[in-house]
């Protein structure tokens, strides 16, 4: 293995903190890995891994090392790419984790018109709403919707503000009253929405002559999938606070109403976030136009 073929393979075993990952993602064999890294320590004459059984991670020499390596190969890749790509179209694998909602429906109805624009990039999706981190998750981007996590460092580019509503169903309603004001929320439940993170139910939120009131309703059901915290108020469960992209068809057919619209929650950033130590290659800078110009024109697909 040449010298920056063994630098490539130190700096995917830092971010993956993995040996095994770090070869199957390079194609070589967990051995060659081990002896790839003995052979750069050796060289270098320090230690630049510590292993336990249950994880790697650089010593001091070795993230000083890592930065100045990650410096390099970035360097090396944008210098690689722009002539590699000239006058060719983005190619290659594209991984990107968002939430299920958000990929179900705002991405897949668009995702044809990318497709037809960059035939030759292999689009792959991951469902989750927890932060992550890029690196680690071997992912090349992560599309998140609400606060971001500041000890996280990423690129963050925003993309959207969207707007939140107070929803429940016709049936509940009709069975619970439609509350007029916030003081006619007594009575009423609520399906907890569960953190992600935390495993802990968000509070409701609404606006009231520009500040944010926070409620928690009693609730029987608690949900951590957003799929399901609509179709428990749909099943006339309670209460629910939603991007308003998520419950468009429902309110539009009636089966979900908007309550107390003049007291919306504070809208939310939608963000696309990927590593800051990494240039962007030409099929991540490809989908970051593509996904700002599709939130830019089609605020129907988050406004309702």
């Amino acid at each position: 293995m040449d010298r920056f073929e063994a630098i490539r393979l130190f700096t995917r075993i830092v971010e993956l903190g993995s040996f095994s990952r770090a070869a199957e993602q390079l194609g070589i064999t967990r051995a060659g890995a081990t002896q790839a890294i003995q052979q750069l320590e050796a060289r270098l004459g320090v230690r630049l891994l510590a292993r336990t059984t249950r994880q790697v991670t650089p010593t001091l020499d070795g993230s000083d090392y890592y930065q100045r390596c990650s410096a390099i190969l970035a360097d090396l890749d944008e210098a690689e790419a722009a002539f590699s790509q000239a006058g060719r179209s983005p190619r290659g694998r594209l991984r990107v984790d968002l939430p299920g909602s958000l990929c179900r429906l705002v991405l897949m109805p668009a995702l044809p018109d990318f497709c037809r624009r960059y035939p030759e990039i292999r689009i792959e999706f991951s469902i989750s709403d927890r932060q992550i981190d890029p690196l680690r998750e071997g992912v090349d981007c992560v599309l998140r919707i609400g606060a971001l996590d500041e000890d996280l460092p990423l690129v963050a580019r925003r993309l959207a503000v969207l707007p939140l509503v107070t929803c429940a169903s016709r049936t509940y309603l009709e069975r619970h009253g439609r509350p007029q004001g916030l003081a006619e929320l007594q009575g009423h439940h609520a399906v907890d929405n569960l953190s992600a993170t935390t495993g802990k139910a968000f509070a409701f939120e609404f606006m009231c002559a520009d500040q944010v009131e926070r409620l928690n309703l009693p609730a029987s059901v608690a949900v951590n999938d957003g799929g399901g915290y609509v179709a428990a108020c749909c099943a006339g469960l309670g209460l629910i606070q939603v991007p308003l992209f998520h419950v468009a068809h429902q309110l539009a057919s009636g089966e979900l109403e908007e309550i107390l619209p003049a007291h919306r929650p504070p809208a939310m950033p939608l963000h696309l976030l990927y590593p800051p130590n990494r240039q962007a290659t030409a099929r991540l800078r490809a989908f970051i136009d593509w996904a700002g110009a599709l939130f830019a024109r089609a605020p129907e697909r988050l406004a309702g």
